[in-house]
């Protein structure tokens, strides 16, 4: 995909986004000053380990987030900040303008509709569609996503694999053409090649409906093959962000490169040490105690800097 940005605003702006979790040991601080935009018809990929806390990012945004989280910052979108509206007007924005693909299909599908009318269901609760209408249209995008046969629109998620639900997952989630889509974790737990299927449709569907992406995932590979931008998080931060071919071509922040390092094409390296408590999180750089570059700067204060113009930053002190 080419960057297609240069002089429109961005569809959405997170400031400063920080998220924490009040628990019986202590505070959790999952997310700590996130800051990304998103811009029409963009893919922007949020990469990093399992519990880094891309996926809470997404939640917050959406507020989705159990009564437990404490959220500060800002996420602006159509000259409303998604982080203050009440649960009405939240409510229809989910689905509607932005749209989330969750990860887990089974816990997302209702067991006991059929999927025909789980795709529908959007369109007449949102649109006012009616329910033959609405039919006509949730065929047509399974049909897309390959699985048009009319006798599938009255079948059960529990008749379906794992890859055809996700098929389903996306066709609910993209029926009434958002303008933006986060999608978290979209290919876990599928093979390589479904996971390639499952990609390419959504693709597909973004480039028919117009929309940006917001792609989680831990899945590098997936990122290169789709994604404009990518910002790397590190325990609850970003740590880098820029195009995506610049990042993997040329990692600035340590933690990127051994994270790229992780990859079979680069000899499956693992990263050194473990990574630190959320509830506990080291001062300063917090990848410091795994880095073999860290000076005494490091381990005091953090540092972010912006490198060509605001195309690339890096939350290090080499630079």
């Amino acid at each position: 995909m080419s960057m297609r940005h240069d002089i429109n605003a961005p569809i959405l702006q997170v400031v400063g986004l920080s998220v924490r979790f009040e628990t019986p040991l202590g505070l959790v601080h999952a997310a700590d000053d996130v800051a990304f935009d998103i811009y029409e018809m963009e893919t922007l990929a949020l990469v990093g380990e399992t519990g880094c806390g891309k996926s809470v990012v997404a939640s917050a945004i959406m507020q989705l987030l159990p009564g437990n989280a404490v959220v500060e910052g800002k996420a602006l979108f159509s000259k409303m900040d998604l982080l203050k509206l009440e649960e009405k007007e939240i409510s229809r924005v989910r689905g509607n303008e932005i749209s989330i693909i969750f990860q887990n299909p089974s816990l997302s599908l209702n067991p006991i509709i059929e999927v025909g009318e789980q795709i529908a269901e959007p369109l007449q609760v949102h649109r006012k569609m009616a329910r033959r209408e609405s039919h006509q249209v949730a065929k047509g995008f399974l049909s897309r996503l390959g699985l048009g046969e009319r006798s599938l629109m009255r079948m059960y998620p529990f008749q379906f694999s794992g890859g055809m639900n996700q098929r389903v997952m996306i066709a609910t989630s993209m029926i009434l053409s958002p303008k933006i889509i986060i999608a978290d974790e979209p290919t876990k737990g599928l093979d390589r090649a479904l996971a390639r299927d499952v990609t390419s449709e959504i693709e597909k569907i973004m480039d028919l409906t117009g929309a940006s992406l917001l792609l989680i995932t831990h899945d590098i590979s997936l990122a290169a093959m789709i994604s404009d931008r990518i910002a790397v998080m590190y325990c609850g931060e970003i740590v880098e962000m820029g195009k995506c071919k610049d990042v993997l071509r040329e990692p600035l922040h340590p933690y990127t490169c051994a994270l790229l390092d992780c990859l079979p094409e680069r000899g499956f390296k693992p990263i050194a040490g473990a990574s630190p408590s959320m509830i506990d999180p080291p001062q300063g750089c917090k990848f410091h105690p795994r880095c073999p570059y860290k000076t005494q700067e490091c381990m005091q204060k953090q540092r972010i800097r912006k490198i060509d113009g605001d195309e690339r930053q890096v939350r290090c002190w080499q630079y």
